[in-house]
């Protein structure tokens, strides 16, 4: 079982690990979910959301400041 990811110029395959989630891959890549959103399979989603085989998962940083 596995999902592919999309961040910047990442675009693999990896390896889907049982009742993984959101926040488990933000954690994974020392992302904060303050600054970056997340799109599951083109849909806007939330961190508490479960990644399920054959998901596309992307992840899109957002820029803010003052």
């Amino acid at each position: 079982m596995d999902f592919n990811l999309k961040y910047k110029q990442i675009n693999e395959k990896r390896q889907l690990k049982e009742n993984y989630t959101i926040k488990d891959l933000l954690n994974d890549l020392e992302l904060s979910s303050q600054t970056t959103v997340a799109k599951q399979n083109g849909e806007l989603t939330i961190e508490d959301s479960t990644i399920n085989d054959g998901d596309e998962i992307q992840l899109v940083q957002i820029i803010y400041g003052g």
